[in-house]
């Protein structure tokens, strides 16, 4: 594909399983499962392009960030990937702002965020055994959507505002907080949602 205008793809080949990370955070991205691909993963970058490494499976995203204080409107990126093989994401080094992932038919084993995120929309799939999504350093205006009749539990530490999962909604708390939905206990196939560094308008629903 076209580098010089942003565009990154690399086979699947051989590999059984996907990882993608961001090594430098990430702001304005859009990750989607890709229709019939045989990539590994294909992505586009609007902006001034990232670093985009591809190996073994391991597909690394790492972004020169200036001083500017606008230079993240300047930047996004769409990123799909291959549903054949699991996969785990992760964003470390500066956490997420503005990230829209819609995993639904994805097979994920894990999700984290290292530094905060903040309006983030998480649609995940039908979860395999436990699978942690995890976001340190305080979440914003996020919401997970899960599958209908899914389990999950929220563990929320520094305090929250706003925190929701499903029915059950809580105001201002401080300390540490958890949420469970009916049967969570004896679930075997279910999410564990992690936030420390506090929690502010979290939202945890069923699609």
């Amino acid at each position: 594909m076209n580098k010089e205008k942003g565009e990154h793809a690399a086979p699947l080949g051989s590999a059984k399983s996907g990882r993608l990370e961001f090594v430098r955070g990430a702001a304005n991205v859009t990750l989607h499962v890709g229709s019939g691909m045989e990539d590994l993963y294909r992505a586009r970058f609007d902006g001034p392009v990232p670093d985009v490494g591809a190996e073994g499976g391991a597909v690394t995203v790492k972004y020169t960030w200036t001083l500017h204080p606008f230079d993240w409107r300047r930047r996004g990126a769409d990123i799909a990937l291959n549903a054949q093989v699991p996969w785990r994401i992760t964003v470390r080094g500066g956490g997420v702002s503005r990230l829209d992932a819609d995993l639904g038919g994805l097979r994920l084993d894990s999700f984290e965020v290292e530094g905060g995120a903040s309006r983030v929309e998480l649609t995940l799939p039908d979860p395999s055994g436990a699978v942690p999504i995890r976001i340190d350093g305080g979440a914003s205006n996020v919401t997970v959507r899960r599958p209908e009749g899914v389990a999950a539990r929220v563990d929320v530490g520094g305090g929250a505002s706003k925190l929701a999962l499903d029915g059950q909604r809580l105001g201002a708390i401080g300390g540490e907080t958890r949420l469970e939905s009916p049967g969570y206990a004896g679930a075997t196939d279910r999410y564990e949602i992690i936030i420390t560094g506090g929690a502010n308008n979290v939202a945890v629903g069923t699609r």
